[in-house]
């Protein structure tokens, strides 16, 4: 028998094709050990599919394995700044998503808001996964090899995809910001696939936590004068600002 509280994970199920867990309890005020279970028997009348920390509709689906560690290490700082950029985002508009940890939580952001039609390109297929459902999203995943913690494609497939990509807004991260000479990285395929974003982008939006600014280099990707604007958290040393200030360089702390 369905109660009243599976009734409402159908239907946010329906809306949102995936729900999590905390977010049900906060919402019907419950225990989220209630919450599973509903989620359990759900999936045993064959009406929902169980994931870890929730559930998505029943049917097909992607699922792609991760490195866990990677996504939720700071993962608080990680969704504030996601969204902080999705507020950059306009209806219509053409974006692209790096194979960043903050771009699973942009990807997220973009399917939970179906108010906004966009048109995503990305390497990523954690974020594709993310994606691949979402009505409200027209999804372009990116050939080439795929490696990575995160799952992600690249080589010269991806960098040939990109040359043929004409996108409104990037939203990327990187391996560290220098002041003194701009965006780090530490591996060469993903600093050349993140070369091709730049010249795909009118604007790019750095999308990095705190520990990034500072420290040694071993590749550079770009000058910071070819970022439209970094979105950091709030414990970003004053020194930093201070650079970002000098250099007029724009950026949003969350």
């Amino acid at each position: 028998m369905i109660n009243k509280r599976m009734e409402f994970i159908l239907q946010e199920l329906e809306e949102k094709s995936s729900i999590r867990v905390a977010d049900v309890s906060k919402q019907l005020e419950c225990s989220e050990v209630t919450i599973r279970n509903d989620i359990q028997k759900l999936e045993e009348m064959g009406l929902l599919n169980r994931i870890h920390g929730g559930a998505t509709k029943a049917g097909a689906q992607v699922v792609v394995l991760y490195n866990a560690e990677t996504v939720y290490k700071n993962a608080d700082k990680k969704q504030r700044i996601a969204e902080k950029a999705y507020e950059y985002i306009e209806d219509n508009d053409t974006i692209i998503l790096d194979d960043a940890s903050t771009s699973y939580y942009l990807a997220r952001i973009i399917k939970e808001n179906p108010s906004k039609h966009l048109l995503v390109i990305t390497n990523s297929l954690v974020a594709a996964g993310e994606l691949s459902d979402a009505r409200h999203v027209n999804l372009f995943l990116l050939g080439g090899q795929v490696g990575g913690k995160l799952s992600s494609t690249m080589g010269d497939a991806t960098i040939g995809n990109l040359e043929e990509c004409h996108a409104d807004k990037a939203f990327i991260s990187a391996h560290g910001i220098n002041f003194d000479v701009g965006i780090t990285s530490i591996g060469s395929p993903q600093m050349q696939v993140k070369k091709a974003i730049l010249k795909a982008s009118k604007e790019v939006y750095l999308l990095v936590d705190s520990s990034k600014f500072g420290g040694g280099y071993v590749l550079v990707v770009s000058p910071l004068s070819e970022i439209t604007r970094i979105i950091t958290d709030n414990e970003i040393k004053k020194e930093y600002l201070e650079m970002a200030h000098r250099d007029h360089v724009a950026i949003d702390i969350v």
